[in-house]
């Protein structure tokens, strides 16, 4: 992927994020800029809070205390047009893909285009069926409803859903989640050249590291609520760290504590 100038201001820069549920903290004072145009990753085991993480980007969660800031604009604290406005240059591709089961394919991806930029039925079902054949789906599909698509093919629909109003941010939690190892590597084409095609700045979660290092130039890994490695993606087997080294290797020894769970 086309990596971005170093200097460049920071499409996403997040510093000092808190959050707790209780007395339970996910992110503790936690740092992580996304350069402009370029697809940052973030890793880290089931529970350590990368899903919170988007979920605080997006506005879907306030945070207890730090600052997040997109295009250099402070969003902790948006709400109502502002917040709206921010959210319209991002796009997200759900884990499980989140399609609506009540609408058609193309009405899913159009959702946006409809009800956020008050798009007409007609010009967003002739965008809709477009961004379908994009990610490599015909425009047969276009009717059909998400109970009738295999996992590969509602994957393929939630992206075209994330693409569909060309936005200049895309989140994707776990993206291949779910899907055999060809298909998973198809998806992870598919999102490499739509980001790529679209020129957007891209943040995504996972634990496959086979994907992560497919999708991103950039690689983060959370652990205890802090970043506590961050470099390029060709640097991810080399990186002298061993929270890192363990967690890429699945190994059971190291430094990273495991949860023991009750049989």
């Amino acid at each position: 992927m086309t990596v971005a100038p170093e200097s460049s201001e920071p499409k996403i820069r997040i510093r000092g994020l808190c959050k707790a549920f209780g007395s339970k903290v996910v992110l503790d004072h936690l740092d992580l800029d996304v350069p402009v145009g370029q697809s940052v990753l973030v890793i880290g085991g089931s529970g350590t809070g990368k899903s919170v993480l988007l979920k605080c980007i997006l506005g879907l969660l306030h945070p207890d205390a730090g600052s997040i800031k997109v295009d250099g604009e402070e969003v902790i604290g948006l709400s109502g047009q502002a917040l709206d406005r921010v959210r319209q240059k991002f796009g997200m591709l759900f884990q499980n893909a989140a399609l609506f089961d009540s609408l058609t394919v193309w009405e899913n991806v159009a959702f946006s285009l409809m009800q956020t930029h008050g798009m007409e039925r007609e010009e967003a079902q002739r965008i809709a069926v477009e961004t379908l054949s994009h990610v490599g789906l015909s425009a047969r599909v276009a009717d059909l409803f998400p109970a009738e698509l295999s996992g590969g093919m509602r994957k393929r629909v939630g992206l075209a859903r994330a693409i569909a109003d060309r936005p200049e941010i895309i989140f994707f939690d776990e993206p291949t989640t779910g899907l055999d190892p060809i298909m998973g590597d198809v998806i992870d084409r598919l999102i490499v050249k739509c980001v790529k095609e679209l020129g957007a700045t891209a943040l995504s979660i996972t634990h496959d590291m086979d994907s992560a290092r497919r999708i991103s130039d950039r690689i983060a890994m959370l652990y205890q609520g802090k970043i506590l490695w961050e470099g390029p993606t060709s640097k991810i087997d080399r990186s002298g760290n061993p929270y890192v080294e363990q967690f890429i290797s699945g190994s059971t020894e190291g430094p990273i504590e495991l949860q023991a769970r009750a049989l």
